[in-house]
C-alpha cells in the first residue's frame, strides 16, 4: 500500500513538473510576440493620435465610412501611412533645384535665431552623420577597459578622434560610446587609444541585446560556437579604420600582469 502511495505521489509530481515546463514554454513563445505587438500597436496609435487630427475631413477615409455606412471606427495605421508619404514627398522636393532653394532660404531664417540656430545645426549634423551610407557610426562593437584596468565593458565605435581633441592627445584615439544597462540610450563618450580596444566580431544588434539583458542573453552561442568560446582567442582582432593594429587579448592580459606590482612572499 505504501508502494502504491509512493507511485501516485511520484506520478503527481511528474505531472506538475510537465505542466510547469509546458507553461514556461508557452511563456517563452507568447511573451516576446505579445510585447512586440503591444509596442508596435502603441507606436501606431501614438502616431495616429498626432497625425490623423491634422487630416482634413474631406481627405479622411473615416468621414466616408461615417457618412455612407454609418460607422466610425478609424483606420489603424492611417497616420503612419500619411507620415511616411509626407516625409518622402518632402525628401523628393528637397532633392530638386527649387526645393534646395526653398530649404536654403529656410536655413538662413533659422540661422538668425540664436537658440534655434544651435539646436537645428546640432540635430542636422547628427542625422547627416548617422544616416549617411558610408558612415561607420555605431557599426562596430568593441571591448574597452572600464572603469579600471582588468574590467571590460561593451562599447560602440563611433568615429576617429579629430579636431582639437586629436591635436591635444599624443596617441591615436577613437571615439567610443559606452552605453549603460539596461537603457542603452544613455551612456558615456570616451576617447580611447585605438590600440587598447578589442574589436568584437558580433553584430551591433547582438551587442545591444547583451547590454539590455545585463548579460543574461548571450547571442551567437550555440553548438560549436559555444565550444569555441571556451578556448582563448589567439588571432588578432580586426582593427578599425584608424590605421592602428589592435593587440590580441593574450597580449593585453600579459601587459596587465606586468603592470601589477609583485607581491612579497
Amino acid at each position: 500500500m505504501t508502494k502504491d502511495k509512493g507511485e501516485k505521489s511520484a506520478h503527481g509530481v511528474g505531472f506538475l513538473a510537465r505542466l510547469r515546463a509546458y507553461f514556461l514554454a508557452g511563456v517563452l513563445v507568447t511573451a516576446p510576440i505579445g510585447i512586440t505587438a503591444a509596442l508596435a500597436w502603441w507606436v501606431v496609435e501614438f502616431i495616429d493620435s498626432q497625425v490623423v487630427p491634422l487630416i482634413p475631413d474631406r481627405y479622411n477615409p473615416d468621414t466616408y465610412f461615417r457618412d455612407y455606412l454609418g460607422v466610425s471606427f478609424g483606420l489603424p495605421g492611417l497616420g503612419l501611412v500619411v507620415l511616411v508619404v509626407v516625409i518622402s514627398l518632402i525628401g523628393f522636393l528637397a532633392a530638386g533645384l527649387v526645393g534646395r532653394w526653398v530649404f536654403g532660404l529656410g536655413e538662413k531664417l533659422l540661422d538668425r535665431m540664436p537658440v534655434i540656430r544651435s539646436l537645428y545645426k546640432l540635430t542636422k549634423q547628427i542625422f547627416e552623420t548617422v544616416l549617411r551610407n558610408q558612415s561607420d557610426a555605431f557599426r562596430q562593437a568593441v571591448l574597452v577597459e572600464y572603469p579600471r584596468r582588468g574590467l571590460w565593458a561593451i562599447a560602440f565605435l563611433t568615429a576617429g578622434t579629430k579636431g582639437e581633441i586629436r591635436e591635444k592627445l599624443a596617441r591615436d584615439h577613437v571615439n567610443v560610446f559606452l552605453p549603460t544597462t539596461p537603457n542603452p540610450t544613455s551612456g558615456f563618450l570616451l576617447f580611447v587609444p585605438s590600440d587598447e580596444l578589442i574589436v568584437l566580431d558580433m553584430p551591433v544588434e547582438d551587442a545591444v541585446k547583451l547590454v539590455i539583458s545585463a548579460g543574461i542573453v548571450t547571442p551567437g552561442l550555440a553548438g560549436a560556437d559555444e565550444a569555441a568560446t571556451r578556448e582563448p582567442r589567439a588571432t588578432t582582432e580586426k582593427a578599425p579604420r584608424t590605421g592602428s593594429k589592435l593587440r590580441t587579448r593574450g597580449e593585453m592580459e600579459a601587459e596587465i600582469a606586468r603592470s601589477k606590482p609583485h607581491e612579497e612572499v
